[in-house]
């Protein structure tokens, strides 16, 4: 289903490939824990935790803000490119307008 979902949603163009792929390896990656729950023992165990659905509650948040910081750094990239593009676009409706009144005082 949520393939379908994902699939969708990259059809539609809302969502991208790389973003698609991501999502489809996360739920890809889930499906041990949802098959054979026990293989969170040993990992728990590994990790010092002694309540084994905190170990999934753990890696979520530690997912989701490594997410939070890569869409961050996005934003960030494309709020600067959004600015170098709106700084030419003055730039050459300066020089057009310019031209068009060098234009009309010949």
């Amino acid at each position: 289903m949520t393939v379908v979902f994902i699939y969708r949603l990259v059809s539609r163009g809302v969502l991208k490939s790389k973003y698609a792929l991501l999502w489809s390896i996360v739920g890809i990656g889930l499906l041990p824990l949802a098959a054979v729950p026990d293989v969170l023992v040993p990992i728990s165990d590994a990790l010092g935790i002694e309540y084994e659905p905190a170990t999934v509650l753990f890696a979520s948040v530690a997912f989701l803000f490594a997410m939070t910081v890569n869409m961050s750094y996005e934003l960030s990239r494309l709020e600067r490119r959004t600015q170098d593009l709106a700084e030419d676009l003055a730039l050459l409706r300066t020089r057009l307008d310019l031209d068009e009144l060098a234009l009309q005082d010949r």
